[in-house]
């Protein structure tokens, strides 16, 4: 039977089929109001696992997330991610893992949350230009020091998880994985044999599950949609997989939220494994 929470960290409890917030719309308006209706639903559906980032909007998707949820549920977590950044509104993202730039990206985040501490602190990606012992080393201060609780990984390798985990006790990585996109696949085996949470980003293939004609005969009798045994498949697949599908849209979110209750055969599943062979 397919277990519907997981331990991050070893402690930190969560249902495993979580919530991406970079979606949402944070400009002023109806469409901002449709999204904090979408984040609040995401709650009322019980999901207790929401992802954000700075580089969402440059905080200003962590700030609608505290307009709609704060205060928060006591079994909420808000995870959100630092490393990337951009010197002002009119250039262009880049890759700053520098210890100064990562502390200051943390008390933003604590900010614009309006929490003392950040449960689960992921590094967006790994700054080539920064030894990975001084980002890592600040997030581990910033850990120390109360700040953020967890410590967690965005698209590395197995030798980059290693080479982390030699530095710091890492809680989760966030990878692109998906039923049709397997590539971080050797990455999820050393998740699973170290206990560490796999949030696959980019999880629903965008649609293109739903082109594919053994996901619509399975979908067809599970009596679901393709987006939910695509879901389904990766909630199977291994217990650390923790998905984070995004959306918009109400109706998309109880889809996504529904997917939890499908339950594929083994059947079911072997057809899906065979779909995209691990690279």
């Amino acid at each position: 039977m397919t277990e519907t929470a997981f331990r991050i960290g070893g402690d930190l409890e969560v249902q495993r089929l979580g919530f991406g917030a970079m979606r949402l719309p944070t400009e002023p308006g109806t469409a901002r109001e449709n999204g904090l209706s979408v984040a609040r639903r995401a709650v009322e559906l019980g999901i207790t696992l929401i992802d954000t980032a700075h580089m969402y909007g440059g905080g200003a998707n962590e700030e609608l997330l505290a307009e709609a949820l704060h205060p928060y549920p006591e079994n909420l977590l808000i995870t959100t991610k630092v490393g990337i950044t951009r010197p002002d509104p009119s250039a262009d993202w880049q890759l700053d893992g520098r210890p100064a730039s990562l502390r200051e990206q943390v008390e933003q985040g604590l900010r614009r949350l309006r929490v003392e501490r950040i449960e689960l602190l992921q590094l967006h990606r790994i700054d080539p230009e920064t030894p990975l012992a001084d980002q890592l080393g600040a997030l581990r201060d910033l850990r120390d020091a109360g700040k953020i609780g967890r410590i967690g990984l965005s698209e590395v390798t197995v030798d980059e998880l290693a080479q982390a985990r030699d530095i710091v006790e890492i809680a989760s990585v966030q990878n692109r994985y998906n039923l049709l996109d397997r590539e971080h696949e050797p990455v999820l085996t050393a998740c699973e044999a170290a206990g560490i949470a796999f949030l696959p980003w980019r999880p629903v293939v965008w649609g293109d599950s739903g082109a594919n004609a053994e996901v619509l005969a399975v979908a067809a009798e599970l009596e679901a949609t393709p987006t939910q045994v695509a879901l389904a498949w990766l909630l199977a697949h291994s217990p650390v997989v923790l998905p984070i599908p995004g959306t918009a849209r109400t109706d998309h979110l109880e889809e996504n939220a529904a997917a939890g209750g499908v339950r594929p055969t083994p059947a079911h599943l072997e057809i899906l494994d065979r779909l995209a062979a691990p690279e």
